[in-house]
């Protein structure tokens, strides 16, 4: 189903430094998850420039496997997916509405895997960008920390009379976003619908291409580690610390420092072509 007899195998586990144990266990899993969250990085770069981002795997694994690029969600789980799967791991995609504090339904957006082990289900979502350092049991009242960022899931009304699963982060300070009385804010929900690749190249599409994505102009970066994030909204560079109380540091870029803070910063090297499309593009 996810091509995993085509994965490099071997490369991909390279890639994420993974010598430890392959067989598909709980610890197996966390160790996965973990190195692919802080060795895979996560951009847009291919839709802001071509407005196209092929999701077969061969395109991807050549693109993030031993590069110094990365991919959107759906890259990333086109790629671990196919590990899961070549690693005899018992699992299926789902895809949720990235929220983020707003009050109003949001399109189905955002691909995650659901692994099955021993009569338990976790949430392994890998592809986020600023994505949690492990995976997430999915029980009700499930309230984590992945030893620096805390994270709430819930089982309630996702979308209007429809059940499902909402993952809370705590509350930024922007206006115009809903808090629960305790400070949290939902950063996506989900239901257990299962995906299919077909699914994700419709959704990889529209991320990519429309004009009402929010992906296909204007350029998206995110790299997390345990002690702080780094986002770049087009030429806006932010650093969130975890259990910071005030506003984030920021700073707006100038064009031409664009294409060294994406190595020095988010560890994405761009051809000297790419870095000249870009730039037209900032400019």
């Amino acid at each position: 189903m996810w091509n995993g007899d085509a994965l490099d195998l071997d490369a991909y586990l390279a890639h994420l430094g993974h010598t430890g144990d392959r067989t598909p266990t709980l610890a197996t899993l966390r160790a996965l998850h973990r190195a692919h969250v802080l060795s895979v990085r996560w951009e847009n770069i291919e839709a802001v420039l071509r407005k196209y981002r092929p999701l077969d795997l061969e395109s991807v694994q050549a693109k993030m496997i031993g590069n110094a690029r990365g991919g959107t969600c759906f890259e990333h789980i086109t790629l671990y997916a196919a590990a899961l799967e070549r690693l005899g791991f018992a699992f299926f995609v789902v895809q949720g509405r990235v929220r983020m504090g707003a009050p109003t339904v949001r399109p189905e957006s955002h691909a995650m895997v659901i692994v099955e082990l021993d009569g338990r289900r976790w949430l392994s979502d890998v592809g986020f960008g600023a994505s949690p350092l492990e995976p997430i049991e999915l029980t009700d009242a499930t309230d984590v920390t992945d030893g620096a960022w805390a994270y709430r899931l819930r089982h309630q009304e996702v979308s209007p009379g429809e059940m499902g699963w909402a993952l809370y982060q705590p509350a930024d300070r922007r206006e115009g976003i809903e808090r629960t009385a305790d400070g949290w804010m939902v950063r996506h929900t989900f239901t257990l619908h299962r995906q299919y690749p077909v699914d994700l190249r419709v959704s990889n599409h529209y991320g990519a291409s429309s004009p009402h994505s929010p992906f296909s102009d204007r350029l998206c970066l995110q790299r997390v580690h345990p002690d702080r994030l780094h986002l770049l909204d087009n030429r806006l560079l932010t650093t969130v610390r975890p259990g910071a109380t005030g506003f984030p540091e920021t700073r707006e870029l100038e064009p031409n420092e664009v294409p060294k803070v994406l190595s020095d910063v988010f560890g994405v090297e761009l051809s000297p072509q790419d870095v000249d499309l870009l730039l037209a593009k900032l400019s």
